[in-house]
């Protein structure tokens, strides 16, 4: 399967459009399926303690808040770093956070203009939102502002899109089963993200890819 970027629905759409909501909400759904807190708490785990974590892409915060409550025992005291256009966090999932002894905040704009630094950067179910070019230049800035980075992103073969093309099984709207499918055709297999990441010269990260089950992409980058 060659990889296919087509618009999804959901980046079109205001952030209290009715529609935009119910897919959030699908999205948290498709997550829990996918056991992507958990495998990205994984992938996390492998790093130093960090002072800070940005989640580039974090809309509402929820999915960097299921990590948090995951490693939050080993990793006191972060200041989580939601990153995405507009500052759709809830006073809820702040205090969430809060209760973990984590600090919330949140960074708003292009991330190719607004790319905070981080100790360590993630990435859920958005790398595949852009092309080659701009990963390549987003994977550039990630490896400059941070020592670490981890990724969860559709697996693109033909049983994620199979699973994607169930969506309407967990009640998915028209938004949620048209953007699953799309996102898993623009997703990645085999050392793809790996070949778009910039030479690091001296510091010489390690990276990894593979392939999570049930439907999940795995790259990770550090020390």
């Amino acid at each position: 399967m060659n990889r296919v970027l087509v618009p999804e629905i959901l980046d079109g759409l205001a952030a209290d459009d009715p529609r935009a909501i119910r897919s959030r909400r699908d999205l948290a759904r498709i997550n829990a399926v996918m056991r992507q807190s958990a495998i990205m708490a994984g992938a996390l785990a492998q790093f130093p303690a960090p002072r800070a974590l940005a989640d580039l892409g974090g809309g509402d915060g929820r999915f960097l808040l299921s990590v948090a409550r995951r490693l939050a025992k080993r990793w006191p005291g972060v200041t989580a770093l939601v990153c995405d256009q507009a500052d759709i966090v809830s006073g809820e999932t702040r205090a969430a956070f809060a209760r973990l002894g984590w600090r919330c905040e949140t960074r708003t704009g292009d991330i190719f203009r607004q790319m905070p630094r981080a100790d360590v950067m993630m990435a859920n179910l958005f790398l595949h939102h852009f092309d080659d070019a701009q990963l390549a230049r987003l994977l550039a800035l990630a490896a400059e502002n941070s020592s670490a980075f981890a990724a969860c992103e559709p697996r693109r073969n033909r049983f994620a899109l199979l699973g994607a093309k169930l969506g309407w099984a967990l009640g998915g709207n028209d938004v949620t089963r048209h953007d699953a499918v799309a996102s898993v055709r623009a997703g990645f297999a085999n050392l793809e993200l790996a070949a778009l990441w910039p030479p690091d010269g001296a510091r010489r990260r390690r990276l990894t890819e593979r392939f999570v089950l049930p439907f999940t992409h795995v790259f990770t980058a550090h020390a």
